[in-house]
């Protein structure tokens, strides 16, 4: 469970908009031994930043969320996490967000347009950054399934048109593994369909995660993904059902022609013994 969290920030700190980044920075990123003095949140480990109200959300399968913050105070933040991060990824995912403090209207999420809330209350917060950092880790899982797709779908169109089996087995292997471990990462790591821990201490709240939700098609990308990642892995091991049945006809095939020497090799040594 979360430490007691922190109350909204106070109207004298307080902006009305505040812009949010979640940026993937790698397979995880290790928060062990980060405990500090403001820390507001424990699962996702999450800690304030400057004096304007800056947050950080950190996502143990490698999402980095930054509220609030100059680009300065990113940079150096960026520059200490670099150890932590483990599988660095270069070219990672990234997702931004304005927030939009609004106390006489409810929390809104209007399409392609700021979040609106009450306040900035570091549970708002939290919520916030969990559907962002789920987002910005599909985008990236979406994008390692479409390479496995570029890779499959030669192969799918040989085997159509030409009746072709791929050579190497291990290359089909690789892309099984490829498969399972986004399934791994989708399911173990990320869990989108799992709400944030937040939400068992505000239920209330749960309204504007559902919103935010909808608006990223959180379920219903993580719900595509399942179903390529099923497809994927049911033409890989199709694939390398039809390699290995090749080689088994191959290698029997060789057998029954070492028979036919053997025979052929006994025939000619009595034929020379009766002659000589």
């Amino acid at each position: 469970m979360n430490e007691p969290l922190s109350p909204a920030l106070p109207a004298s700190t307080q902006s009305d908009r505040m812009v949010v980044r979640a940026l993937l920075l790698g397979d995880r990123i290790d928060t062990a031994g980060l405990e500090r003095s403001d820390m507001i949140s424990t699962v996702p480990f999450a800690f304030r930043v400057g004096r304007d109200g800056g947050f950080v959300v950190l996502f143990r399968y490698g999402v980095a969320v930054l509220g609030g913050m100059s680009p300065v105070e990113e940079d150096d933040l960026m520059r200490k996490l670099g150890p932590r991060v483990i599988g660095h990824i270069p070219r990672g995912e990234d997702e931004v967000a304005v927030l939009e403090a609004l106390p006489d209207k409810e929390d809104q999420v209007a399409p392609g347009g700021p979040v609106q809330m009450r306040d900035f209350s570091t549970e708002r917060l939290l919520i916030v950054s969990d559907a962002l950092a789920k987002s910005v880790a599909l985008a990236h899982n979406e994008r390692n399934v479409s390479a496995v797709f570029d890779v499959i779908d030669p192969l799918a169109r040989d085997l159509a048109h030409k009746g072709r089996v791929p050579a190497h087995r291990k290359n089909i292997l690789k892309l099984i593994g490829e498969a399972l471990l986004v399934d791994h990462r989708m399911s173990g790591r990320v869990a989108v369909d799992e709400k944030p821990d937040v939400l068992w201490d505000r239920p209330e709240l749960e309204r504007l995660y559902a919103r935010l939700e909808d608006e990223y098609e959180l379920k219903e990308r993580a719900h595509a993904l399942g179903r390529k990642l099923a497809v994927v892995q049911e033409t890989a091991r199709a694939l390398t059902d039809l390699i290995d049945a090749q080689r088994s006809v191959r290698l029997e095939a060789t057998i029954v022609l070492l028979i036919v020497v053997e025979v052929i090799v006994t025939f000619y040594q009595l034929f020379a013994g009766l002659r000589f």
